[in-house]
């Protein structure tokens, strides 16, 4: 029996809530072996950011390349990448033989700018296009698009349709920065519209939800399921993460999400 393996490319969160941490917990948590490679460093802990230190980007591609070498990766997620030259330097190190979740982080759940402005551009054109999915939040995608925030479901459809014609495969526009009793998600693809509701769950600690998302997207293909499955099952489990959260007492800002409220 193959183990399956994915890999998270992102930045790492000294307070563990967020980035390669919280990436890492959830590969775990749904049974996936997990490895990576650390594109920034980031003084951080529930309150905010105080400082980010970028991995160069040859050293981004030696990670890269010592991984993919050796370990059969069987999922991608990409996060936090702060630096044009480190994006460029994560397509060129793709493989194109796993699926790809990009998690396209701009802003930490603090308000701390996590990508610089020059970053965006690229973004779009260079890394985009070689991922399976995307998981902008309402945000993300307004300055992905350099646009207006969507403020109705309607306005959400419209701006994932946009992202879509970026060249990913499809994008998961995540509501949860939205208001209503419910948190809605759409899944956008070519073909098709699936709309993901779960109820809103009114908590303070949702330090590292989309990193957690976007790799539990990334443990349902590890595992060979197909795209709107492992969607499907990544809301289900962030949803449960998000309500078991303040079980957990981290730090006096914006707490983690319990990734392993089936566990302990």
């Amino acid at each position: 029996m193959t183990t399956p393996i994915a890999v998270t490319i992102a930045g790492s969160d000294s307070s563990g809530g967020a980035g390669i941490q919280a990436d890492l917990k959830t590969f775990s948590a749904l049974g996936v072996y997990g490895a990576s490679v650390i594109t920034a460093l980031t003084a951080q802990n529930t309150k905010g950011v105080t400082g980010i230190h970028d991995v160069p980007p040859d050293f981004v591609t030696a990670q890269m390349q010592a991984v993919f070498s050796d370990l059969t990766v069987t999922a991608v997620k990409i996060g936090m990448l702060s630096q044009p030259a480190v994006i460029e330097a994560v397509a060129a190190g793709l493989t194109g033989k796993q699926p790809v979740v990009l998690d396209p982080v701009m802003v930490a759940a603090s308000g701390d700018r996590l990508l610089v402005p020059a970053a965006v551009d690229v973004l779009r054109r260079v890394l985009i296009p070689r991922a399976t999915i995307i998981t902008p939040n309402i945000p993300e995608a307004a300055a992905l698009l350099d646009t207006e925030v969507a403020t109705t479901e309607e306005a959400m459809r419209d701006q994932a349709e946009r992202l879509l014609q970026f060249g990913c495969g499809a994008v998961l526009l995540k509501g949860g920065h939205a208001d209503g009793a419910e948190s809605v998600d759409l899944l956008i693809e070519a073909s098709d519209t699936i709309r993901l509701p779960a109820p809103r769950i009114a908590t303070e600690n949702s330090h590292g939800t989309g990193c957690t998302l976007s790799s539990a997207i990334a443990a349902g293909l590890a595992r060979g399921l197909p795209l709107a499955a492992a969607v499907a099952e990544a809301k289900v489990y962030v949803t449960a993460a998000i309500a078991a959260a303040d079980k957990l007492t981290i730090g006096h800002g914006h707490g983690p999400v319990h990734h392993f409220h089936s566990w302990w």
